[in-house]
């Protein structure tokens, strides 16, 4: 986290210089840029340190003959995982009914596993954060704006 604020505290100084339209293009892209890597990240099931995700509990009964799919699979389509951008900066943030899911696997919450359903202790998987890649991708992104 102090990085961030370090990325933070350098890149404000650089862009005070450029006007409102050319900092919404640049958040337009670093935001663009940042929601498909978290994508990616979250497809690959990796934490921004670099961790695996905490493994799925074993499932009590499982039905047979059916395809396992890679948890998060929806979360991380751009219908639910969406990006903004203003002059002032960049969000990537959950949309709509998923964003309670993500909330409970982000912060390792208890939430009911199904409606009306038990009750259960989730493990904290971090869907969002920066890696230390996407730290440089800013700062690159940032320059070359400035620079070109």
């Amino acid at each position: 986290m102090n990085n961030l604020l370090d990325l933070q505290a350098q890149v404000a100084g650089l862009l005070t210089q450029v006007d409102a339209p050319a900092r919404r293009r640049l958040a337009r892209e670093v935001a663009i840029t940042l929601r498909r890597s978290q994508a990616q990240r979250i497809a690959q099931q990796r934490n921004p340190d670099g961790s695996a995700y905490a493994a799925r509990k074993p499932q009590l009964r499982e039905k047979g003959g059916r395809i396992r799919r890679a948890m998060f699979a929806r979360l991380r389509t751009a219908r639910y995982l969406k990006q903004r951008a203003d002059a002032d900066g960049a969000v990537i943030e959950f949309t709509g009914r998923v964003l309670r899911v993500a909330r409970v696997h982000q912060f390792g919450l208890r939430d009911r596993v199904r409606r009306n359903g038990p009750e259960a202790d989730y493990p904290q998987r971090q869907l969002l954060g920066f890696t230390e890649a996407e730290e440089r991708m800013v700062l690159d992104l940032v320059l070359a704006h400035l620079g070109g």
